[in-house]
């Protein structure tokens, strides 16, 4: 005889959470998270200083970037960004032939590693106007290491090209990630599953709006990687999901669907926390030790963990007992 698993052979009184009676919870929780999101979005694109949903940064748009590190052993000496601001408006670059001079009258700057390096976005800048410009912010800034300095430029064609590329590959993503499910599953799961993707890169994008608002904080072509990286973490944790509910279904025929799905979530719910602590630890890692090229790009892909296992567990199978109230209508 064989034995079967825990997971299988639970009963309706062995839940370790009765998600149909939380549902309208869930669905309050979720609801409020989404609609700060957009709102966010909403701001973020009417904002006439950004004009997108979200801040594009210098992959999409073009311009040049300077990297700056400050020679300053273990401690900096504060350095506010509105100096280094209003010193990069002052400077007087000097004229290129065949090219417009550049309009430094919106710099942005950002202090990186407490205050040790610094980042100046400027528009397209020759080699010699950016030399320019890192002459006349070492004596504020400074002093400045030896070789510490980078200068990236990318011309406003090549950004729009990141652009376009980047919406692509994510319109192609989720449109083969649809055409799976749909197949995969009946119409109901296959909706609730692309509910539950949409809501989690919503959320995401959300944040960084609201980051690109309070902080400038600005997405690259990196954060474009982190949204589909989300959307197949969210996918494979729904679809994990609905298989325990499609079990459950042939196996507890006798139980409504509600109580079918709480037996299904049940059952997975430590599997879904597990994977997720044990995805987290290593971005946690990124987040505090990985210095600040991969810092935005680890806490994308850490908030779309989190998010992607509540839509899993809890949002995608509460919205399906839907059907349960519809069906006895």
């Amino acid at each position: 005889m064989v034995a079967s698993s825990p997971e299988l052979s639970a009963s309706p009184h062995q839940l370790r959470w009765s998600l149909s009676s939380m549902r309208r919870r869930i669905w309050l929780v979720s609801a409020a998270v989404v609609l700060v999101s957009v709102t966010g979005l909403v701001l973020c694109w009417l904002d006439p200083a950004v004009g997108f949903p979200l801040r594009p940064g210098l992959d999409f748009t073009g311009g040049t970037q300077i990297q700056l590190e400050r020679n300053c052993g273990s401690s900096c000496s504060e350095l506010k960004t509105v100096e280094a601001q209003e010193l990069i408006r002052s400077l007087e670059l000097p004229e290129e032939p065949d090219t417009t001079p550049p309009n430094l009258s919106a710099p942005r700057v950002q202090l990186l590693d407490g205050g040790q390096s610094l980042s100046l976005r400027l528009p397209t800048l020759t080699a010699g106007q950016g030399q320019a410009v890192i002459r006349g912010v070492e004596p504020l800034a400074g002093p400045l290491i030896e070789g510490g300095q980078a200068v990236d430029t990318i011309g406003p064609s090549l950004g729009g090209q990141l652009l376009r590329s980047s919406l692509i590959s994510l319109l192609v993503a989720f449109s083969g990630i649809a055409v799976y499910i749909s197949f995969r599953y009946d119409r109901r799961y296959a909706l609730l599953a692309l509910g539950a993707l949409a809501h989690d890169v919503t959320i995401v994008c959300g944040l960084f709006a609201w980051l690109g608002l309070l902080l400038q904080l600005e997405v690259d072509s990196l954060f474009a990687v982190s949204l589909l990286t989300i959307a197949g973490y969210s996918v494979n944790d729904t679809v994990v999901v609905f298989d325990r509910i499609r079990e459950r279904r042939r196996e507890m025929e006798e139980l409504s669907l509600s109580q079918q799905v709480d037996q299904a979530v049940s059952a997975t719910l430590t599997r879904t926390l597990y994977t997720s602590g044990t995805t987290l630890m290593p971005l946690l890692a990124l987040i505090f030790f990985g210095g600040s090229t991969l810092v935005w790009f680890a806490t994308a892909l850490a908030v779309g963990v989190v998010v992607g296992s509540w839509s899993s567990i809890a949002l995608a199978p509460s919205l399906l007992t839907l059907w349960d109230r519809s069906s006895r209508a």
